[in-house]
């Protein structure tokens, strides 16, 4: 009989224990203690969401970025975005990594512990479309992708008014325009920028968040000058340079959209073709909230060096030279063309 007493007895106790680590655990993994699959993870620098922890509990406090950004640049970006999901009963933590390779750090609060996790992004040399541009340098979100369009009208308008006596100097023809544009829509518009530019005030318009020029996953050599799809060693083997004429930047930096105007969108470009020209391929830029409008530059007229100009479509359309009317019986008319950084993928 004691002998039952006293094994039963611990049976109790056992069961005491047990319940107390089960408790235990549970308070653990509910109450403060965070549980990471990994503390230290190498992600492609893409601009996409990724997964980087499994929790065993959803924190308790917000999660954050810290210390400076270590990276091949001394740009200062915005703070990593983060979420956490349920997926399959795990708690996922996912950050949305930069378009620029380095190093950042996350550190989770929960209510008894900080815990860090250290994010190594490492340069991404996907080309989901096979257009040669780096899906790193293409803007990811809708709000960078209308930024970019506003800027490019805006300045192009800009560039269409000012005298020819301030008129950036680098602008002599239409590829010229094209390139200070594009660049300008890809800088961070501060104080410092707009000193070095022609114009006396800023339109209220937000830069673009990804990257900022000439801080960007290609740094200051923006534009495709070769075939092919994008390659590890494009950004340092001269596939990219800091110039390309009118042609290269059709062929290469956009893509066809279609020969009908009514398809077009601000900041797109119309591209045409006169053989009888020196310089055969011209670009426009289309502006303007209804991109109504289309501005050019003129190219040298004689001896002199050309102007800006800025037309009516609807003028454009009517224009005397048949050749010039973007409509698709125009065989000069090449049609509108898309700027690569734009194609919309899935994110």
């Amino acid at each position: 009989m004691l002998r039952e007493l006293i094994r039963r007895g611990w049976l109790v106790f056992a069961a005491i224990l047990l319940v107390a680590a089960v408790a235990g655990v549970y308070f653990s993994s509910h109450h403060g203690k965070l549980v990471l699959s990994s503390r230290d993870v190498t992600l492609p620098a893409d601009g996409g969401w990724h997964q980087v922890a499994t929790l065993r509990a959803p924190p308790t406090r917000e999660i954050h970025p810290i210390g400076p950004q270590q990276s091949d640049s001394p740009a200062t970006f915005s703070d990593l975005q983060t979420r956490v999901e349920m997926q399959g009963g795990q708690t996922i933590l996912k950050v949305v990594s930069p378009v620029l390779p380095g190093m950042r750090s996350l550190v989770e609060f929960s209510a008894n512990t900080k815990t860090t996790i250290h994010l190594h992004f490492t340069e991404d040399d996907n080309d989901s479309f096979g257009d040669g541009t780096p899906d790193a340098l293409r803007l990811h979100s809708a709000a960078d992708r209308l930024a970019f369009r506003e800027w490019i009208s805006a300045l192009a308008d800009t560039a269409a008014s000012l005298p020819p006596d301030r008129l950036p100097g680098e602008i002599d023809d239409c590829a010229a325009l094209l390139r200070w544009a594009y660049r300008g829509c890809l800088h961070a518009h501060d104080a410092a920028w707009q000193s070095e530019q022609p114009f006396d005030s800023l339109p209220p318009i937000p830069s673009v968040q990804q990257y900022a020029y000439p801080f960007t996953p290609l740094g200051a050599n923006l534009f495709r000058v070769t075939s092919g799809r994008y390659l590890a060693d494009d950004a340092r083997n001269g596939a990219f340079a800091q110039f390309a004429d009118a042609k290269t930047l059709m062929q290469r930096n956009t893509f066809f959209v279609s020969r009908d105007l009514r398809t077009a969108k601000t900041g797109d470009l119309i591209f045409f073709r006169q053989l009888e020209q020196n310089s055969p391929f011209h670009s426009m830029i289309l502006t303007g909230s209804g991109h109504n409008w289309a501005v050019y530059h003129t190219g040298p007229i004689g001896r002199e060096r050309g102007e800006v100009r800025r037309v009516l479509l609807h003028d454009l359309l009517n224009h005397p030279d048949r050749r010039w009317r973007p409509v698709p019986e125009n065989s000069n008319f090449l049609g509108v063309y898309r700027w690569n950084i734009l194609r919309e993928d899935s994110r």
